[in-house]
C-alpha cells in the first residue's frame, strides 16, 4: 500500500471524530457484478486478447484485491452469501437453486427455493440509512413472489428472477416455458427490452443515477454476462482479434459488459457524483469450462473448489479513501461487501448480528493492518474446504484430502497432505468445528451432478491460457 496522503489523513481524523457525518448522505454505492467470468479474462488481470478498457481504468483508479474469494463455486449460493454477509450454509442455502438439478428429497423445491425470508439483504440494511436501492439484471434468489427483490429491500427492479436467459428478447413461447426468465420492470410488469440485454442494463442504470443524484443510492448491477448462452453483438465480435469460436464470442460479451460499466462510470462523472461514490467490480464464481473461460494461473473452474472456482477479480474505487493504483494482497471475501457498504453509508455493521464478513475500509486506510480473515470456509455436500492463513485443505467424498501452501502453489499442483499430516489433522478439526454450526441444506443437488463436478475438476486441472 502507498504512503497515506494528507487528504486521506484528514479524512481518517474526521471519521474518527464524526463517523456518520461524512458518509450518511453522500456516499453512493455501485456494485458491478459479473456472472461466470474467467479470472484471467480482463486486461487488468493480465489478458492480452480480452479488451476491457473501462475496467482497466477502474483498476488503475482503485485497489485491485489479489486474493478475493466468493463463498461458493456456483452462483446461487455465492450471491446468497454476498447479499447477507453470512456464510449461506448457516441458513441452509448450500446448493444451487436450479429446479431441474435438485434432489426430490429437498425440503424446498421449484419456485419455493430462495433466500430465506427472515434474512436481511444489503438493500435492507441501507434502506433505514436513507438509501434508494436498485437491482438490475439477474436475481436468482427465488422465483416465487415472496422472494421478489422489491420485497427484499430493493426499491426498483429491472431484470429477471431466474439464473440465466437469452441476451435477446424472448419469444412468447420461450417466456411461457420459462416464466422466471421474463424481463420484469418493477413487480409483475413484463416487457422484453428491444436491445441487447447488457446494453439495456447500462441504459437503465444511467437513468437511475440521473433520477437519484440528489439522494444516496445503492445500485446492484447484476449482469447476466458472461453466463451462457453465448450471445454477442456483431459489432462487438468485429472488435475481437486473434480469437475464434467460443473464446471470441466470450471476449465480445466481455467487451459489451465493459462498455456498460464504462457508461455507468461516465454518468457518475458527468453528474459530479464520482468523488462521492464507492464502486466495486467483482464476479460471482470462477469461470466455467463449457464457455471456455480462462482462470489462469489458477487450476479449477466453476462448480469445484480449486482456486479457479472460488477466486475472482475484485476492484474497489473510492476517491480519497481507497488508494488509487494499488493492490491488496491478503485474502478477502464477497462476505465483506455488506459490512463495508453499511459502514461507508454511515451505519454500524457491528450492530448486525451474525455477520461473517468484515469491513474492508480500515484496511484500506491503514487504520487496521494484517489479514481481514485469518480463516475462510467453503462447503458443498461432502466437500469441505478451509483456508487458514496460507494453508488450504480440500476434503473430498471419493479420495484422501489434499493440502496446499498457496503462496508457493496458487495452481494447487503440489499436494502436501502426506508431508504434513499434523497440519491435515489440525485443519480437519477446525473445518469440522465450523461445520457443526451450520444448518442442514434446504435443497440439495442430485448426486449425479456432484459426481460430475468432481469429474470436471479432474479433467480440467490445467488452467486455460489463450496468450
Amino acid at each position: 500500500m502507498k504512503i497515506i496522503s494528507k487528504k486521506l489523513l484528514h479524512l481518517i481524523l474526521v471519521l474518527t471524530l464524526f463517523p456518520t457525518l461524512v458518509f450518511a448522505q453522500h456516499t453512493n454505492i455501485v456494485l458491478l457484478f459479473a456472472d461466470d467470468a474467467g479470472y484471467h479474462d480482463f486486461g487488468f488481470q493480465g489478458s492480452n486478447t480480452f479488451p476491457t478498457p473501462n475496467l482497466d481504468v477502474l483498476a488503475r483508479e482503485g485497489v485491485v484485491f489479489e486474493q478475493a474469494y466468493t463463498t461458493a463455486a456456483v452462483c446461487g449460493p455465492s450471491r446468497a452469501g454476498m447479499l447477507t454477509g453470512m456464510y449461506q450454509q448457516r441458513f441452509g442455502f448450500e446448493e444451487n437453486n436450479v429446479p431441474g438439478y435438485m434432489s426430490q428429497s429437498s425440503k424446498l423445491m421449484g419456485d419455493e427455493m430462495g433466500l430465506p425470508l427472515h434474512l436481511q439483504t444489503i438493500a435492507d440494511h441501507l434502506n433505514p440509512l436513507g438509501y434508494r436501492s436498485l437491482l438490475l439484471g439477474k436475481w436468482h434468489m427465488g422465483n416465487a413472489d415472496k422472494y421478489h427483490p422489491l420485497k427484499r429491500g430493493f426499491d426498483e427492479f429491472y431484470g429477471f428472477r431466474g439464473g440465466a436467459r437469452s441476451f435477446w428478447a424472448l419469444s412468447d413461447e420461450e417466456a411461457k416455458k420459462r416464466p422466471e426468465d421474463r424481463w420484469e420492470h418493477g413487480f409483475g410488469n413484463h416487457e422484453e427490452p428491444e436491445e441487447y440485454l447488457t446494453d439495456a442494463i447500462a441504459r437503465e442504470a444511467c437513468d437511475f443515477i440521473a433520477r437519484n443524484q440528489q439522494n444516496p443510492f445503492f445500485m446492484y448491477v447484476s449482469f447476466n454476462a458472461v453466463h451462457s448462452p453465448l450471445h454477442a453483438k456483431d459489432e462487438d465480435l468485429e472488435q475481437i482479434k486473434g480469437l475464434t469460436g467460443k473464446r471470441k464470442t466470450l471476449a465480445a460479451m466481455t467487451l459489451a459488459m465493459d462498455r456498460a460499466c464504462g457508461q455507468i462510470l461516465t454518468k457518475l462523472k458527468e453528474l459530479g457524483l464520482e468523488e462521492n461514490t464507492l464502486v466495486v467490480f467483482t464476479n460471482d464464481n470462477g469461470g466455467p469450462v463449457g464457455t471456455m473461460t480462462s482462470n489462469y494461473p489458477l487450476s479449477g473452474a466453476k462448480s469445484n473448489n480449486l482456486e479457479g472456482g472460488i477466486r475472482v477479480p475484485f476492484v474497489m474505487k473510492w476517491p480519497g479513501v481507497a488508494p488509487a493504483n494499488s493492490t491488496f494482497s491478503f485474502p478477502i471475501s464477497t462476505l465483506d461487501l455488506l459490512p463495508t457498504f453499511v459502514n461507508a453509508a454511515g451505519g454500524n455493521a457491528k450492530q448486525i448480528n451474525g455477520l461473517d464478513g468484515v469491513d474492508l475500509l480500515p484496511y484500506l486506510t491503514n487504520t487496521a493492518t494484517g489479514r481481514p480473515h485469518k480463516t475462510l470456509y467453503w462447503k458443498k455436500e461432502n466437500r469441505g474446504i478451509i483456508r487458514h492463513e496460507d494453508w488450504k485443505l480440500i476434503r473430498y467424498p471419493d479420495r484422501p484430502a489434499e493440502l496446499y501452501y498457496l503462496p508457493d502453489d496458487a495452481a494447487e499442483e503440489n499436494n502436501l497432505a502426506y508431508e504434513y499430516p499434523d497440519k491435515v489433522r489440525e485443519l480437519f478439526k477446525q473445518l469440522w468445528s465450523w461445520e457443526s454450526q451450520l444448518e442442514r441444506p434446504l435443497f440439495m443437488l442430485r448426486r449425479e451432478y456432484e459426481v460430475k463436478a468432481l469429474q470436471r475438476m479432474d479433467e480440467h486441472r490445467e488452467p486455460l491460457v489463450d496468450e
